[in-house]
């Protein structure tokens, strides 16, 4: 199911396919979730800035070196966007719980399904 342009505003950025399939998953209202599959070119960048353009941004990428490098390039050319993160326990996205990625979400006031809402 692809998100229609008029969406609510918010924009999740994730690295790859596996970060966004998941993130489908657990959200409930209608996000665009941009892939940046890996490392960015300035073309690749480019875009994301002009279809981000006056929305609410959120980069959600994982704990390691290229989700490190992916945040400083969108600190500096994205200032405005939030920034979440998962536990660096878990590392990667697409590898942390449904439950944790919810919470953290939730945090951002993002809607997620209740059945992700579990807290320990």
């Amino acid at each position: 199911m692809t998100m229609a342009l008029e969406d609510n505003g918010k924009v999740i950025i994730v690295e790859g396919k596996s970060d966004k399939k998941r993130i489908q998953s657990i959200i409930k209202e209608p996000i665009e979730i941009i892939c940046t599959n890996g490392t960015i070119s300035i073309a690749k960048l480019d875009e994301i800035i002009d279809a981000t353009f006056d929305r609410e941004v959120f980069i959600l990428v994982d704990s390691d070196d290229a989700g490190d490098k992916l945040r400083k390039q969108f600190r500096r050319e994205l200032p405005e966007a939030e920034h979440l993160y998962v536990d660096r326990m878990y590392r990667e996205v697409a590898a942390a719980p449904k439950n944790h990625i919810a919470s953290v979400l939730i945090s951002a006031n993002i809607d997620v399904c209740a059945e992700y809402l579990t807290y320990k």
